[in-house]
């Protein structure tokens, strides 16, 4: 009797995963800051550095956490309203950094590796398959090649209609989660989350039009560098997007379906799979951060796991990270993309989380303390 293969239960996947999401320790973050207060300083004098322990002692729910395995995933996918000339780039790309990506010529594999975090590349819809990703291919393959998770190469043209199916977007969301916590049960600490789709920023304009209420010549911007006519048509494509679609901003997985991205879904998935994992999730640009507006519209308490590596030079960049009361840690004028700023902001983070495990004590080191800081004699 042949054997039937398990039904992938989207839905639940998704439903549990997000019930699963607990609020950081609020203990772990007091004792650190009570350890902060301890170190050989002034109070304070770390400025965000001390923030940042603070934030990760909480997800990471001890008081001098260390980061002992970091992982940015690279989701990538191509986007049908490419086709509308709102990148400077072909479609071809997309596939083409793909393979740049596996070898290690990227700027997001020299920056991993000065963090010392693995690169886990997804294939979530590019148009073209690489030699690595057959489209027969599922899952993970060994030595670290492409994870391949697409349903479709590339969504439709959102101008024209739905991006893709509403089961779809479903379908990515949950395999997300799934690959992040398959991730986190292998000991990852922090996700950092990556992307590359020639036209994903004209998805992410769209999705942050519609789930910040602000309009789309705000939340556009010039992406691959395009010049005034084709920036022009950009504005009037998302706006044609959300005319013929009219996603709904109360459902974040019909805007993710009708707007969105394959790679986007996807990562939406990472944040909420690695928060219910109880990792931290680094943001990376504008499509990493319209990725994370679709998962804290399903799941608001994944924000709190939430940390902004950087501020885009797109506008709607900005306005995407206020509505998730994010404050970035860099500001470099970064447009990459490819998990390029959450892998500098790893660096930073690691820092932060050494100071406390490495410094020394005002009492171990015989250091007296100022004079507001001494205890009040007996």
């Amino acid at each position: 009797m042949p054997v039937t293969a398990p039904v992938f239960d989207a839905e639940g996947l998704i439903r549990t995963t997000i019930a699963a999401i607990r609020d950081p320790d609020q203990a772990s973050r007091d004792a650190a800051r009570t350890l902060q207060s301890c170190l050989t300083k002034p109070a304070g004098a770390l400025g965000r550095l001390e923030e940042l322990h603070a934030f990760a002692a909480g997800v990471l729910r001890e008081p001098a956490p260390a980061l002992d395995r970091k992982v940015i995933v690279v989701a990538a996918a191509d986007h049908g309203v490419a086709a509308d000339g709102v990148s400077a780039y072909p479609r071809d790309v997309t596939a083409q950094m793909l393979q740049n990506f596996l070898v290690g010529g990227a700027a997001v594999n020299v920056l991993a590796a000065h963090a010392t975090a693995e690169v886990r590349i997804v294939d979530a819809g590019v148009l073209r398959d690489t030699e690595e990703s057959p489209s027969s291919s599922t899952g993970r393959r060994p030595g670290g090649g492409v994870i391949t998770e697409k349903l479709r190469p590339g969504t439709d043209n959102m101008t024209l209609g739905p991006a893709m199916p509403r089961s779809e977007a479903e379908t990515l969301i949950a395999r997300g989660i799934a690959l992040a916590r398959d991730e986190c049960g292998r000991g990852a600490r922090a996700i950092g989350l990556g992307d590359m789709g020639i036209g994903n920023t004209t998805a992410a304009a769209a999705i942050t039009a519609v789930l910040t209420g602000t309009p789309p010549r705000t939340t556009a911007g010039r992406g691959t560098g395009i010049d005034d006519p084709a920036f022009a048509g950009k504005i009037a494509a998302i706006e044609r997007a959300l005319a013929v679609n009219e996603p709904d901003a109360l459902d974040p997985i019909d805007v993710a379906a009708k707007v969105g991205g394959c790679e986007i879904a996807f990562l939406a998935g990472v944040a909420i799979g690695a928060a219910a994992s109880g990792a931290i999730v680094v943001l990376d640009g504008y499509p990493t951060t319209a990725a994370a507006l679709i998962a804290a519209a399903l799941a608001p308490a994944c924000v709190e796991y939430m940390l902004a590596s950087h501020l885009s030079a797109e506008p709607g960049h900005r306005i995407a990270l206020e509505h998730l009361g994010l404050a970035p840690v860099l500001d470099l004028g970064l447009r990459l993309g490819e998990g390029t700023g959450a892998a500098l902001a790893m660096t930073i983070l690691d820092a932060a989380l050494r100071l406390p495990r490495e410094m020394a004590t005002f009492d171990a080191a015989g250091v007296s303390r100022s004079a507001s800081e001494r205890r009040p004699e007996p």
